[in-house]
C-alpha cells in the first residue's frame, strides 16, 4: 500500500446523483422550504413536529437509495492509500459503499441526540422522531444535525486531518458555506489538490487546483483509477 494520505472534502453534489435532495441546486430543498423553519434551533424549539417530519421524511428517503459510483470509488482508494473523508454530507452514503474513516462536519441523519448533553448521541431506530422521545436524562431527543447558528464542533478535528493530506480531493461542494469551504486553507502548500464538480466553483484561491467538470459520479471513478494507478 502506499503511505500517502488522501483526504476528501464531499459536499451535496456527492450524493445528488444517488438520488438524495440537495438544498441548493434549482429544485433542491431550499425552494420548497424555509430554511427558518427546519434548520434553526428556534424553529424546532417553535414547532417540533414540523422540523422532525421534515428529518423524518429525509432519513425515509435515505432508506431509499443506494451510494453512487462516486462513492464506490472512494472507497476503492483504501486498497493503496490511508484515506479519509470528510464530508459535509448527513447521508451513511460513504460507509455503505465501505469508505472505512468518514467524518461528518454537519451531523448524520440517521442520528439523534439529547436536546440537553449533547454528548449523548444515538442511533436511531428506524427513521421516525418523534415528541416524547426522550434520551436516558429524560430530555427530548433531537436530530443529529448542526443546524444554522449553531457551532460545527468537528471543524478543528477536519483542519487537523486536512493539513496531513499528501492529496486533497474536492467533491461535489459548492465552497460557499463556511467553515467547511475553509479547510483547503489548511492543505500543506505544494499539495497535489483535485476538485471535481460540473458546476462553476470559486477556486481562483486554491494554488494549483486541477478543475475535472465533471459530476461526482463520473469524475470520481476515472481520477481514483488514475490515483490507484499512480500507486502501482
Amino acid at each position: 500500500m502506499s503511505k500517502d494520505k488522501i483526504v476528501v472534502l464531499t459536499g451535496a453534489g456527492m450524493s445528488a446523483e444517488s438520488g438524495i435532495s440537495t438544498f441548493r441546486d434549482s429544485g433542491g430543498l431550499w425552494e420548497k422550504y424555509d430554511i427558518m423553519d427546519v434548520a434553526t434551533l428556534e424553529a424546532w424549539e417553535r414547532n417540533m413536529d414540523m422540523v422532525n417530519e421534515f428529518y423524518n421524511q429525509r432519513r425515509k428517503q435515505l432508506h431509499e437509495v443506494e451510494p453512487n459510483e462516486g462513492h464506490y470509488a472512494l472507497a476503492r482508494l483504501e486498497e493503496k492509500y490511508d484515506v479519509c473523508i470528510i464530508t459535509q454530507n448527513v447521508d451513511d452514503l460513504h460507509e455503505r459503499a465501505g469508505s472505512s474513516r468518514v467524518l461528518h462536519l454537519h451531523g448524520e441523519l440517521k442520528k439523534v441526540r439529547s436536546s440537553v448533553d449533547e454528548n449523548l448521541v444515538y442511533e436511531l431506530d428506524g427513521w421516525e422522531l418523534k415528541k416524547g422521545d426522550t434520551c436516558e436524562k429524560g430530555s427530548q431527543l433531537r436530530p443529529h444535525i448542526v443546524w444554522f447558528g449553531e457551532p460545527v464542533p468537528m471543524i478543528p478535528k477536519a483542519a487537523e486531518i486536512s493539513s496531513t493530506a499528501d492529496i486533497y480531493l474536492i467533491i461535489g461542494t459548492s465552497l460557499n458555506v463556511y467553515p467547511a469551504a475553509g479547510l483547503v486553507n489548511y492543505v500543506s502548500p505544494g499539495t497535489p489538490i483535485y476538485l471535481i464538480d460540473p458546476g462553476e466553483v470559486p477556486a481562483t484561491h486554491i494554488p494549483g487546483v486541477k478543475i475535472i467538470k465533471e459530476t461526482a459520479g463520473k469524475g470520481t471513478p476515472k481520477l481514483v483509477d488514475e490515483l490507484l494507478e499512480k500507486a502501482k
